[in-house]
């Protein structure tokens, strides 16, 4: 397994990136960056960092890690600039960047920012037609396309470089969305969804006839080792819903052995409830050594 991580884009760069450079320095596999405008609830003058401008910051930066778009909303973007940035990333970090992309799901930075904000439907096919969009131009020919969204009259993305396409879906439609077009799929989620979801998105696959296999599966989930009632705002973060990884060393441990054999390839952990910098550390430093170590690949 491969193990990442992934910073808050609500806080100011120097404190990110000094995230990011532990993480290269002391040997995680990847950094991921989420695509938000603004916060999803209050206060909402806090600092949010431009997803796109802050990867390429990072990739002319750090020289080792695999670094992506944890997703990029495809809502914000037509796809062709889309390609042709994610081609420039490509070319700049010598193979090291990852184009993750999604339907996009925050009402509230569509209506400041006066973006349209679709039906759930619209938006899977609208992600749908982008994903065929971006492998088009990353193949590296000129394109033409007429489309129901979006429309191309011999478009080109040069210098060419392989980008791998992580796309991050759970829905039983947009899963068959990442059954056709991903290398790469990802989730939110514990072991157990892990292997109910990606039971789906196998069946969708041999639908589409791709190998299952070939493409890999991703993972995010909060972390909080030992006494989780003593991370700040704790309570936030239990109320989301979202997926938490929660124990002693030991147990995590064995959660992640739940993550193997579910078929995950790459673990993703957040840094939301990971404490101040050097919390921050030093929880990474213990999962890295003493939890993970046993899973890397």
């Amino acid at each position: 397994m491969r193990f990442s991580v992934w910073p808050i884009n609500q806080q100011p760069y120097p404190d990110l990136l000094a995230v990011c450079r532990h993480a290269d320095d002391t040997g995680w596999d990847g950094v991921w960056m989420s695509d938000h405008l603004l916060p999803s609830s209050p206060p909402l003058d806090q600092p949010v960092l431009e997803c796109w401008t802050t990867m390429a910051s990072l990739l002319a930066t750090l020289p080792r890690v695999r670094i992506g778009s944890l997703v990029s909303s495809n809502t914000f973007r037509h796809p062709a600039i889309v390609a042709k940035m994610a081609g420039t990333l490509g070319h700049i970090s010598n193979g090291r960047f990852v184009l993750g992309i999604g339907t996009g799901w925050q009402v509230n930075e569509h209506t400041a920012y006066g973006l349209d904000y679709p039906s759930a439907g619209e938006r899977v096919a609208r992600l749908d037609e982008a994903c065929t969009v971006i492998r088009l131009l990353l193949g590296g020919d000129p394109v033409d396309f007429t489309g129901r969204f979006y429309s191309l009259s011999e478009a080109l993305v040069v210098p060419r470089v392989d980008v791998p396409l992580c796309v991050g879906v759970k829905g039983a439609r947009a899963i068959e969305v990442a059954a056709r077009h991903a290398d790469e799929w990802n989730v939110w989620a514990l072991p157990e969804t892990v292997r109910e979801k990606g039971a789906v998105f196998s069946q969708a696959c041999e639908r589409l006839r791709r190998d299952p296999a070939s493409v890999r599966r991703s993972a995010q989930a909060l972390l909080c080792v030992g006494n989780e009632d003593a991370v700040p705002g704790i309570a936030r973060w239990r109320a989301s819903g979202l997926p938490m990884l929660t124990g002693s060393p030991a147990q995590i441990t064995d959660r992640l052995g739940d993550y193997r054999d579910a078929g995950l390839d790459e673990l993703i952990i957040p840094d939301f409830t990971l404490g101040d910098a050097t919390e921050k550390r030093d929880t990474m430093d213990l999962f890295i050594t003493e939890i993970a170590n046993e899973f890397r690949d």
